[in-house]
């Protein structure tokens, strides 16, 4: 199966690396610190300070914005639970075609036999690949070459210039990993935002990779966060004390949480139920995908992606 690109959706594949380079560059040099594990954060007044591994201790001025990771430290604070692991694994890779791969701007997906599967080009010359599968053949410590020797096996019934970009993708691009996601119900009753902390990305919606939107999220949550702020930021007035100025940044976080809640439970229950179904190996449930289901879950998958999260500006 393949999607191409439509006036009304499309899907784009960006390197993780491009893009974090791209949103660093517009900062300020020296923002960034790197191998800065969070381990602790203490409460001293209006402020959080946040304890770094390396015995560092920084002091929030006017917000602690939890963006983590799945084992956020920040979301454990918050009252949130470490993300449920499933019994999916899920194989990635890149593979550089100097010459130019031919793919156009198609993303296919391949489906059945509890296996699923998807190529996407990134640009000209580089093509990423996924397979999600349930099989105890391999762990997460299984090394890169048998795990490529597994997903070649699984695809040795697709078209060969498809199985191609896995044979020629070099072992060091090759990663796997267990698939996991929060409970949508624990974000009912979680605290997204607190006091002057709140989460976002990762540390709020970790969520299973089948609906591509991991990464989009969590752009939409900076936007949001970012004129929730902004918004509670310039309503400061001349006489504004130290607490009145933390209660308007309070409220800010509450309704950046308050924007964020639903769209997090939808993308997460949808991310679970697409994988769920697409990956099943039950004879009634094939039958139900592949007979009634198939583009309803392909429309579906693109349709999340058609958000319109605003802009920074109210």
């Amino acid at each position: 199966m393949l999607f191409p690109k439509s006036e009304e959706y499309e899907s784009r594949c960006v390197k993780r690396k491009v893009l974090l380079e791209a949103l660093a560059n517009e900062l300020p040099e020296g923002t960034i610190r790197f191998s800065s594990k969070v381990v602790h954060i203490e409460l001293s007044g209006y402020y959080k300070m946040v304890h770094l591994s390396d015995g560092t201790i920084l002091k929030t001025k006017v917000v602690l914005v939890g963006c983590d990771g799945v084992k956020s430290v920040v979301g454990k604070w918050l009252g949130f639970k470490n993300p449920v692991k499933t019994s999916r694994l899920a194989i990635r890779g890149l593979t550089h075609y100097p010459q130019g791969h031919g793919f156009g701007k198609k993303f296919f997906q391949f489906y059945g036999d509890g296996v699923r599967s998807g190529f996407i080009p990134c640009d000209h010359n580089t093509v990423y690949w996924f397979l999600t599968h349930t099989s105890t053949e391999l762990d997460e410590k299984t090394d890169p070459e048998n795990i490529k020797e597994f997903v070649l096996n699984k695809l040795k019934d697709l078209p060969e210039n498809i199985t191609n970009v896995v044979e020629t993708t070099d072992l060091d691009s090759i990663v796997m990993s267990r698939l996991k996601y929060r409970p949508p119900w624990e974000l009912l009753w979680a605290n997204i935002a607190k006091d002057n902390v709140c989460v976002a990305g990762d540390a709020l919606h970790p969520m299973t990779p089948d609906i591509g939107q991991g990464g989009c999220s969590a752009m939409e949550d900076g936007v949001i966060l970012a004129r929730c702020l902004g918004e509670a930021i310039k309503a400061k007035g001349e006489s504004d004390d130290e607490a009145e100025s933390y209660k308007r940044i309070e409220q800010g976080l509450k309704k950046y949480a308050g924007e964020r809640k639903w769209r997090s439970i939808d993308l997460i229950t949808t991310a679970y139920t697409v994988g769920f179904i697409q990956q099943s190996t039950g004879k009634w449930m094939n039958l139900l995908r592949d007979k009634f289901l198939s583009s309803f879950l392909s429309r579906l998958l693109l349709k999340k992606s058609h958000f319109d999260c605003g802009s920074l500006v109210s």
